[in-house]
């Protein structure tokens, strides 16, 4: 099989990418080199996302859609919406008139804002409360209309909630709170904003990669939540890393800056993502974080040794 892998230098586009190569399928992916060790076998087009003639790439089996602005911080509409919504458009017309017949993008439960969790698809108002949300949402209705003029095609939208594994380390400060805080707490104590009972509904980029392979096969268009299926408070999180990691870190709490946008309480209802694509959660939240620290990128082992002789 041929696939397309858009953003596979990013978390999840590298985890697909290498899914998909481990299992024998040619793959072709957008990105940049970095230290996501792209296979040499796959054809990398490093090439910004608006300038790339789709059409001269050929006919694929499926694309897997991961490229985005994803910083929540960025205010930038023009800029937001030509690269997360007008490159979609772009890429998703050009792959259906090669012959492609299965297109799995990514959402965010961002589309959600503020309002009420658990977030239940069609029953959740969509009140984004950035221009990034926005972006998805614009997104997911474009989305719906191209899947209603093309009845031949199934779309599928996957509303990812706090993705965390192996090969976030390049993201900075849009890393999630669990590799920030395993950096915080080999230096110092965990720091969150007051009093750390926020709760996220995290899923691990294993059990992504395994939703997006079974939305690849889904028989109707969707858009389903993609996230564990229950919160985590950040005072768990700081607990199972300081288990994991064999430290006794304390906590020290502060004021939250972006109090009026920030989504306090995230978790998702899994219930239509088990109906529409099959796709059910396997990875408890703190075995995900024991199999993480065994990868050795949530933190390397040299870094531990160091701090246990130090």
């Amino acid at each position: 099989m041929r696939y397309l892998v858009t953003g596979g230098s990013g978390l999840i586009g590298s985890n697909i990418v290498h899914e998909l190569v481990r299992q024998g399928h040619e793959v072709v992916t957008t990105g940049k080199r970095n230290e996501q060790n792209i296979p040499s076998s796959v054809k990398l087009i490093e090439e910004d996302l608006t300038t790339i003639d789709w059409l001269s790439l050929g006919r694929f089996d499926a694309i897997f859609h991961q490229a985005a602005i994803t910083d929540t911080l960025v205010h930038d509409r023009e800029r937001m919406f030509v690269v997360n919504v007008q490159s979609s458009k772009e890429l998703f017309s050009a792959v259906v008139q090669n012959g492609c017949k299965h297109i799995v993008y990514a959402s965010s439960t961002a589309v959600y804002g503020a309002e009420p969790a658990p977030y239940i698809e069609g029953v959740t108002r969509l009140k984004p409360l950035n221009v990034y949300g926005e972006s998805k949402k614009l997104l997911d209705d474009f989305a719906i209309q191209f899947a209603q003029e093309h009845l031949d095609i199934v779309i599928v939208g996957l509303r990812y909630c706090n993705v965390f594994g192996p090969g976030e380390s390049h993201k900075g400060k849009m890393a999630t709170l669990i590799y920030q805080l395993a950096e915080q707490m080999l230096a110092g104590n965990a720091r969150v904003f007051e009093f750390g009972e926020q709760k996220r509904d995290y899923i691990y980029v294993k059990d992504v990669v395994a939703a997006n392979l079974l939305a690849s096969c889904a028989k109707k268009s969707c858009i389903v939540n993609c996230g564990g299926g229950k919160a985590i408070s950040f005072n768990e999180v700081i607990r199972v890393l300081n288990k994991i990691l064999g430290l006794g870190k304390k906590t020290e709490y502060m004021k939250n800056p972006y109090a009026e946008q920030y989504q306090s309480y995230t978790e998702c209802d899994m219930t239509l993502a088990k109906k529409m694509i099959g796709f059910v959660p396997a990875w408890k939240f703190e075995n995900a974080v024991k199999d993480y620290f065994n990868s050795g990128r949530l933190v390397s082992f040299e870094v531990l040794k160091k701090l246990s002789r130090g």
